[in-house]
């Protein structure tokens, strides 16, 4: 049977354009679409169970986004050859799409609900995780799972002062924005991205220019959906007992409005909530209880929420007695930890995070390798968050997708701050150890201070700081919080982070919690967050104002130096002996890496002695002696017909001083003229082209002797005919003889050697 598809097209006004179609593909999902540009092709499929499961009073929603090897042409890595657990990389962009959908469900649907996105064509010029949130929303949209709002993400990059939507790889390294913006038709939803140092003002022009693409990619789903027409399924809603909610609201807004006027730290305020909650149920029978204890629950959360939101916004009092634009305590340590390459605690209120530095060589840079991207990356961060630094005990399940999408929120807000020079390979990995709000920011403060300590050039020093927003829609009341609790993260309808130097903005996050978010607040809260950012600054700066000069004692100091291409398998030696060798003497560690026509060199040691005796094995297996240039060499061995010397500026550079080139005059023994270990200097003539040797000489730098003038000529000498023709013949022939000899001798010697 042939299938029915319907398609349509999103022009994205510069030649280029997204197309959607339904109908072909994976007909027995709920919902399914594939998203086409250029030859990337991405399929979303959306199932939702038919009713909740019981007790579930929230939206169980799965996003998956994974990109196959096969979409590229590629084969996965590792034994079995297979795609295994996903990527730091698909897990962010799973986050940002999540993040996107999730508040856009009714409140009330609670049904388990799957949305799966792969990567099914590669095409070089588009990033994929650009075309994911619009992939989901037209799943949801062709699909009957109740999701009335439409949304769509796109990427926006600043290329030589001109807004791009969606660009491509090359067009990215070229910009001074990356950012992911997620949003409805009417409304923004998420950022999410990194800059160099924008102001707040260029942020806020590429969020509008974003959302402008966004209304267009919206209106296509309308068509489409339109076109499918399928209708909205029922489900079961919620139970509600306006009665006992009225009786629950009546019994504790007014002591939920007490604790919330009342300065409480965090574990306290929670015991004052836990009473209040165990004096409602109190007044129930347990057959009530047993009953009604879950509407109950909800009830005391749903009361508590109100009555801490009223009280910042009609008395501007918050849960621990700042004012809205305040900053808790701040207090910062650095080389805390006596053994690592760089550290610091960094202790805001309730929230503290301890960074430490590791330095490395490129051999330990972070390799990736996806169907979408391959290389390296020589800067990153972990960030881990145990279940101590919040007071609970529960068990370790790995690497967690908010660790992973809060390390990466930090590595970007430092990343443009590290010079392109720096010779290490860097490793931060951020402890959370207290947690009340803001953790994220505090790692970036943390790695900031710990990088400095560790005695890496940061440019200029980044902090950050989150904003929250407590608003009311019926009165039009709203309020931007600086520095916000976990509760108001808990209880508000904004998570707005922000990251920056003295200069302007290096990274961002934000999550809306409601429909509607004005760009009035969102200026305001840009504003708020820059003087907060500010603040917190100063505080770093109290501590340490400039990177070290050096990094430490017992860190591992770097040097870079280049050898011609030639000379690495010389340097290497065979199956590697010689470059393992030098490493185990000089305890250092040695990457090689091949590049156009030389080979770069890094060497990784404690020890300056060590490094040093690297580099002269270096120079000494690369060295090249000039032709007619001098050079001091000292001699290492005696022969019958010469000295060999090495080069005294590359030991180990040996090469044979022939006998006839020690002196002008003629010399019978080699020790006459010189001795074992004696230095002196010879003039280089490069290579004889009859023996194919080098040859060096002494005597060439020696003062000819002046010609005896009371030797009479050769033709004046007295001799006899024959008796000197038979005595020189016979010298004649014992001169060759003597000469056959000392070249036998000659060979065997310098085989040996």
């Amino acid at each position: 049977m042939i299938p029915n598809v319907t398609r349509e097209i999103i022009d994205l006004g510069d030649g280029r354009s997204i197309s959607i179609e339904t109908g072909k593909l994976a007909k027995q999902a709920d919902g399914a679409v594939v998203v086409r540009m250029g030859d990337a092709m991405l399929l979303a499929t959306v199932v939702s169970a038919k009713t909740a499961n019981p007790g579930i009073d929230f939206l169980p929603l799965t996003v998956d986004y994974r990109e196959k090897f096969a979409a590229a042409g590629r084969f996965p890595g590792g034994f079995f050859k297979r795609e295994a657990r996903p990527s730091d990389s698909e897990v962010l962009t799973m986050r940002i799409v999540d993040r996107v959908l999730r508040p856009l469900f009714p409140d009330d649907y609670h049904a388990e609900t799957q949305v799966m996105i792969q990567l099914m064509s590669h095409d070089e010029n588009v990033m994929p995780d650009a075309l994911a949130g619009l992939a989901a929303s037209a799943a949801l949209a062709v699909s009957d799972v109740p999701f009335s709002t439409l949304i769509s993400e796109v990427r926006v990059a600043r290329v030589d002062g001109k807004f791009v939507i969606n660009p491509s790889k090359a067009e990215l390294e070229q910009s001074d924005i990356d950012m992911m913006i997620g949003a409805s038709k009417d409304t923004i939803a998420m950022v999410e991205g990194e800059m160099k140092e924008i102001s707040e003002a260029e942020m806020i022009e590429a969020i509008k220019f974003a959302h402008e693409a966004i209304k267009d990619q919206v209106a296509a789903q309308e068509k489409l959906k339109a076109a499918i027409a399928k209708e909205v399924r029922t489900y079961e809603e919620e139970v509600n007992d306006e009665e006992l909610y009225s009786k629950v609201r009546e019994l504790t807004y007014d002591k939920y409005t007490e604790i919330a006027k009342t300065k409480s730290a965090k574990h306290e305020r929670g015991e004052k909530y836990g009473l209040v909650a165990e004096e409602v149920k109190a007044t129930f029978t347990e057959e009530e209880l047993l009953e009604k204890e879950e509407l109950i629950n909800k009830y005391l959360s749903k009361t508590q929420k109100e009555a801490v939101r009223n009280v910042i916004l009609d008395e501007g009092i918050r849960l621990d007695g700042r004012k809205t634009d305040e900053i808790r305590p701040i207090w910062c340590e650095v080389d805390y930890l006596p053994s690592v390459h760089g550290s610091a605690i960094f202790s805001r209120g309730e929230t503290q995070a301890l960074a430490t530095v590791t330095l490395g060589t490129s051999r330990e840079a972070n390799v990736i390798d996806l169907p979408s991207e391959q290389g390296e990356e020589k800067f990153y961060l972990h960030y881990n968050f145990p279940p101590f630094s919040t007071g609970e005990a529960r068990p370790l399940r790995g690497t967690s997708r908010r660790e992973v999408g809060h390390g990466n929120l930090a590595q970007r807000a430092l990343k443009g701050m590290i010079p392109a020079e720096t010779p290490y390979t860097v490793r931060i990995v951020s402890e959370v150890l207290e947690s009340n709000g803001s953790s994220s920011m505090a790692t970036v403060c943390a790695g900031t201070l710990a990088l400095m300590d560790a005695g890496i050039k940061m440019k200029k020093p980044v902090s950050g700081i989150a904003m929250g927003l407590i608003s009311d829609d019926k009165t039009g009341r709203w309020a931007v919080l600086s520095d916000i609790l976990g509760d108001e993260d808990h209880l508000g309808d904004m998570d707005f982070k922000v990251t920056g130097t003295k200069d302007g903005i290096t990274a961002c996050q934000m999550d809306i919690k409601i429909d509607g978010l004005k760009y009035e607040i969102m200026e305001q809260a840009l504003e708020q967050a820059r003087e907060g950012r500010l603040h917190i600054l100063g505080k770093l700066t109290e501590v340490i104002d400039t990177p070290r000069e050096d990094v430490k004692r017992h860190a591992p100091k770097i040097i870079k130096t280049t050898i011609p291409e030639e000379y690495i398998g010389a340097l290497i030696g065979p199956g590697g002996k010689v470059i393992q060798e030098l490493q185990k003497a000089t305890e250092t560690t040695i990457v090689i890496t091949e590049g156009e026509g030389v080979g770069e060199v890094e060497i990784l040691g404690t020890s300056p002695e060590g490094i040093q005796a690297v580099l002269d094995k270096i120079k000494s297996i690369t060295f090249k002696p000039t032709v007619g240039e001098t050079y001091s060499v000292k001699v290492i061995k005696m022969l019958d017909f010469g000295a060999v010397v090495e080069y005294v500026q590359a030991p180990g550079n040996e090469v044979l001083l022939h006998v006839s080139e020690l002196a002008w005059e003629r010399t019978e023994n080699v020790s006459d003229v010189v001795n074992l270990g004696d230095v002196f200097d010879v003039k280089y003539f490069g290579t004889d082209p009859k023996t194919r040797k080098e040859k060096v000489s002494r005597k060439a730098l020696l003062p000819r002797p002046p010609r005896d003038e009371n030797r009479p000529p050769r033709e004046d000498r007295p001799r006899d005919n024959n008796r000197g023709r038979d005595n020189r013949g016979r010298d004649d022939r014992n001169s060759r003889n003597r000469d056959n000899k000392r070249e036998r001798r000659e060979d065997n010697d310098n085989q040996e050697s």
